[in-house]
């Protein structure tokens, strides 16, 4: 590292029910090995993810944090204590890569400014690999999160993405609740013209992979069932 502050590690988890080798490189194992101390979405899927990396870990000699959408920002100060102390920690999301689209960046950003070294590992976004796989421009995109779900505001606000995407000629990038995957294809199919493209990206890097990229004429009498499987959504217009 560039000093010998401490670092906090970002470390990626599986998206799918995968093998951690099949998409996380060893030195992540090495680094998870040997910390004790985490920041974690959910403390539970955090101690399952770390015995599938190593199971000679001593997951009861370790320290938790939890960080989700309740935790007050007040209360992230207290969680890198371990770190005054000189320890390096880890910070786990329930999926994909720390602090993108998950509330990690809160404390990624305190790290940084109390100086500490940061330092991101590689492994899978479920939000660039949808893009890589999608056939959209990959140099302007957004990730717009979830969308409204009040059916009058998700349907302005899906014209409004699509605006985006011919105007900026930007990929535009969204997710949903996964028991509402189905019900929003229907809905995007019913918001916007039907030569608009969008792609479909479900169980990425798992057994059950699909993605798709159809106009939406062709999505309207298309075969499909993405129903509470992980799932991202891409809308183009090239």
């Amino acid at each position: 590292m560039e000093n010998n502050r401490p670092t906090l590690y970002l470390i990626p988890v599986e998206l799918s029910t995968t093998s951690p080798a099949d998409v996380l490189p060893a030195a992540n194992f090495e680094v998870a090995s040997r910390l004790k101390y985490f920041i974690v979405e959910n403390v539970r899927s955090a101690r399952r993810f770390l015995r599938r990396c190593d199971r000679t870990i001593d997951i009861d000699s370790l320290t938790f944090f939890t960080l989700n959408e309740h935790t007050r920002r007040e209360e992230i100060a207290d969680m890198l204590r371990p770190m005054e102390e000189g320890n390096d920690m880890g910070v786990i999301s329930e999926a994909g890569c720390p602090a993108i689209a998950d509330p990690g960046a809160d404390v990624v950003a305190l790290a940084q400014r109390r100086g500490y070294n940061v330092s991101p590992l590689v492994g899978p976004s479920s939000i660039l690999l949808a893009l890589m796989a999608s056939g959209f421009n990959g140099q302007s995109f957004a990730f717009n999160g979830y969308l409204p779900i009040a059916p009058a505001e998700r349907t302005a606000k899906l014209k409004e993405l699509y605006r985006r995407a011919v105007h900026d000629d930007q990929s535009q990038i969204f997710i949903e609740t996964p028991y509402r995957n189905n019900r929003l294809i229907a809905d995007i199919v019913s918001a916007l013209p039907h030569d608009a493209l969008l792609c479909v990206a479900s169980d990425i890097t798992g057994p059950n992979q699909s993605i798709r990229t159809l106009p939406l004429s062709r999505w309207a009498s298309a075969d499909f069932d993405f129903n509470k499987t992980p799932t991202i959504f891409l809308i183009y217009h090239p």
